[in-house]
């Protein structure tokens, strides 16, 4: 437990602080949340930290600071920051056609209507880049972010997006049938861009992208929670999902199947379990340039390039799954950047702040102005479709979601109220 005094010397109001707690503890108790563990820092020095309510309600096994979480598209940013390691060593070039490693997806056709019949196509009128999938420009979709006919041939081709038994080629293979929903950079769409990018890197490092990950950065960032698969003997660490039934009216939880090998499929946009501690540590890495303790795996300039906006003007006045998001936040190379805080659903705090949440509910921000990480994680599934996003962001018919913006307020609540601290960091 951090102390009063050391709360202070970072800027906190500890007893601002220690208000969070019961304000979450709410959450569980009228029965809308199973559990949350939360962590911050500032300076690298950990100020606040909570394991709130159960890992498992049934089994009453409680939240603990090292229970692990399925951090679903929160595997996106360490895939990005994988591939900006690859871009630097001159390996790729984000203007490179992705065809040079993907010939799967070489001579890909384009939806006239992204919502019409699957057969009303045209020829892409230029190749998919690497830029394209770590902006999501690469016209790709995701089937439940879809809509018509390419919704049902997304399912039907690759099945579940998380958990899936085929083999890298045949995914990729399977993905090369499946018309693109718009023409490569002509806007973001959210979908399978972040796993195409994972194999391409699996494909220019020659080995599998699992065990590039741990080499390159799970093992120098001493992540050693983070996998795409979890051992038996960790099993009892992970936290169960849940989803709110109507009918009951109360959570439910949800039975998902786990390998018993690693698996050959490793979704780079949203196959990872990880823990709250781990996770802080690519977030700091981040945070520090691309550095820490001593251990450097991006230029600060290649840090500075993903947190740099990429979207067109024009770009940004294309909803996100239903939400004008685009207008308060940009969008870098696997990151999404604050702008306008205001009613901003994935941001809070500080223009520049970085994130990029997870479908069940896991949520993390760096912000570099006040040099301050924050970590939430909960797991608790909502219906996604293509405009489910404003359900997904504040929690209405998603129950835990309300949960965010009450950590979030609370952070920087306690952070404003303690005057003429904010900027002094103490010396080392």
């Amino acid at each position: 437990m951090t102390s009063d005094a050391a709360c202070r010397a970072r800027g906190f109001d500890p007893a601002k602080l220690a208000m969070i707690r019961p304000a979450l503890e709410a959450f569980v108790d009228c029965g809308e949340l199973a559990g949350v563990v939360t962590l911050t820092s500032r300076w690298g020095d950990i100020v606040q930290g909570e394991a709130i309510g159960w890992s498992d309600i049934e089994a009453k096994v409680p939240m603990r600071s090292d229970t692990l979480f399925r951090i679903a598209s929160m595997t996106k940013p360490i895939t990005s920051a994988a591939a900006m390691m690859l871009v630097e060593e001159g390996k790729i070039a984000l203007s490179d056609p992705i065809a040079r490693w993907v010939p799967e997806l070489g001579r890909v056709r384009v939806l006239r209507d992204a919502a019409g019949p699957l057969d009303n196509t045209v020829p892409a009128r230029r190749a998919i880049t690497v830029e394209d999938l770590l902006t999501h420009r690469a016209g790709i979709a995701y089937a439940p972010f879809s809509e018509g006919p390419l919704k049902q041939a997304y399912e039907g081709a690759l099945g579940d997006p998380g958990m899936n038994r085929l083999s890298v080629d045949a995914w990729l293979a399977a993905l090369g049938t499946l018309p693109l929903a718009y023409q490569p950079g002509a806007r973001f769409h959210y979908g399978h861009s972040t796993d195409v990018l994972g194999f391409l890197i699996g494909r220019v490092e020659g080995k599998p992208f699992r065990q590039v990950l741990q080499e390159r950065i799970f093992a120098p960032l001493g992540m050693s929670d983070t996998d795409f698969w979890l051992p038996h003997a960790k099993r009892g660490r992970l936290a169960s999902l849940y989803g709110y039934d109507e009918k009951a009216d109360g959570l439910t939880k949800v039975e998902l199947e786990m390998y018993d090998e690693p698996p050959a499929y490793t979704p780079g946009g949203g196959g990872l379990i990880s823990s709250a501690a781990d996770y802080h540590r690519f977030a700091r890495m981040l945070l520090g340039g691309g550095a820490l303790d001593g251990v450097r795996l991006l230029r600060p300039e290649t840090v500075r390039l993903m947190r740099t906006n990429r979207l067109t003007d024009a770009q940004r006045q294309t909803p996100f799954v239903g939400m004008p998001l685009w207008r308060k936040s940009g969008f870098g190379l696997g990151l999404s950047i604050a702008e306008d805080l205001i009613d901003n659903p994935y941001a809070c705090g500080a223009q520049g702040a970085i994130t990029w949440p997870g479908v069940f509910g896991t949520w993390w921000q760096a912000d570099p102005v006040n040099d301050l990480i924050m970590i939430y994680l909960i797991q608790h599934r909502v219906p996604v479709s293509a405009n489910s996003g404003s359900t997904i962001a504040t929690g209405r018919g998603a129950a835990g979601r309300r949960a965010l913006p009450v950590y979030q307020d609370g952070i920087y609540g306690a952070l404003q109220s303690v005057a003429g601290l904010v900027d002094q960091k103490p010396a080392a």
